[in-house]
């Protein structure tokens, strides 16, 4: 088990600990980095309610603050979610390492190590594009700096901050102080995020892993009973033996799934509120900064960060919704005629409970598929042409 982990979640384990939300750090270390990073937030938030100030009731003004300002709130809840939920996180770890341990026969290993794997590629892809999209955003305010010496004109390019604030300095004498704050900080908020949601995409590849485990027991019932039926009194007794260890095996995964959904829903239903309120005031930016090429940029790449970084939580929640209901499919062809009438009936009860799926959501309201993800992207345009009509 030592080598499966450090082979498949090595690199979750070390994200987790950097944002201090490893579930089995020293509380001492752990309270440290929360309080880091809460710091290295406000440090942000601060220059933001000085613009609001300077705003003066402007309403055009303080909708230009709001997008940043909502992602740094969702950072903190993050950050705050898997802090006051470290011991179901602990579970839930303590739930995927014993799974290895349950497993049985060599095509339940390379299962396992599939979707460990998919998990791994996941957290390594949305790690670099995270970090990337972060540095970008920030990094366009670099541009007029660069321009005016590369391509200098009669007047010097237009400077604006990598965010919207307002420092109480003088802009262009500290600007590039201003931007090592803004980029250093920013990125620290992105190592909780990635961290908070590489967490619950491993959690949800290996809630699939176990209900794809469990559907292969099902599958392969009738294999080898005349083997197995040497040392115990009746084939009969070989097969209640057999299902048991099935029924067992999709139990651990809806109650893996169940307390994945126990612990993040309540929390998922505020961050669907605030992304659904920032797309629409962002995308309202872009239309309204069309003549400001690098602002309307800026504010672009934030929409397309916002509507990825939803697609990928939707798309897990839709393989997950997937996983638990193919579990019907998987006993209905498998060869269940082979089986005796008696034990066939315990079947239908794991059956009518597979029609009923387990997925993640917020607020028992939301559900994270992809035909929510469609329904989220169109409210937010609904609400953006709402807000553009009062313009």
């Amino acid at each position: 088990m030592k080598y499966k982990w450090n082979h498949y979640y090595s690199l979750l384990q070390k994200i987790l600990s950097l944002a201090g939300q490893w579930p089995y750090q020293e509380r001492r270390t752990r309270l440290f980095r929360v309080g880091l990073i809460t710091v290295a937030i406000f440090s942000l938030t601060v220059p933001q309610v000085g613009k609001f100030i300077q705003c003066n009731g402007d309403v055009r003004c303080i909708m230009l603050i709001v997008p940043t300002g909502f992602a740094m709130l969702i950072i903190l809840v993050k950050l705050y979610t898997c802090h006051l939920n470290n011991s179901k996180i602990k579970s839930l770890t303590d739930h995927l390492r014993s799974d290895w341990e349950k497993l049985e026969s060599a095509e339940e290993y390379e299962i396992m190590k599939t979707y460990a794997a998919n998990s791994k590629l996941f957290c390594s892809a949305f790690c670099l594009y995270m970090y990337i999209s972060a540095g970008m955003f920030v990094s366009i305010s670099l541009v007029p700096h660069i321009m005016n010496v590369v391509l200098p004109l009669n007047e010097s390019w237009p400077i604006f901050m990598p965010y919207e604030a307002y420092y109480f300095v003088d802009i262009e004498k500290y600007f590039f102080y201003i931007f090592i704050h803004v980029f250093v900080s920013i990125e620290i908020g992105m190592t909780v995020t990635i961290a908070h949601d590489s967490m619950i995409v491993v959690y949800m590849e290996h809630a699939c892993s176990i209900f794809a485990v469990a559907g292969f027991r099902f599958q392969t019932l009738s294999r080898n009973v005349r083997d197995d039926a040497i040392s115990i009194t009746s084939p009969d007794d070989v097969y209640y033996q057999k299902i048991a260890i099935s029924v067992y095996a999709h139990w651990r995964a809806l109650r893996f799934a169940e307390l994945l959904e126990s612990t993040f829903y309540v929390t998922f239903a505020v961050q669907i509120l605030i992304v659904t309120i920032a797309m629409s005031i962002t995308l309202l930016q872009i239309v309204l900064r069309l003549d400001e090429v690098l602002e309307a940029m800026r504010y672009t790449l934030f929409v397309i960060v916002q509507v990825v970084h939803l697609f990928y939580f939707s798309m897990q929640g839709q393989r997950l919704i997937d996983h638990s209901v193919q579990m019907r499919d998987k006993i209905y062809n498998s060869s269940w005629y082979n089986i005796p009438a008696k034990s066939q009936r315990l079947l239908l009860y794991v059956m009518r409970r597979s029609m009923q799926p387990n997925f993640l959501s917020a607020g028992k309201i939301y559900i994270f598929s992809l035909k929510s993800f469609t329904t989220v992207v169109q409210s937010s345009v609904s609400y953006f042409t709402v807000l553009a009509s009062f313009q």
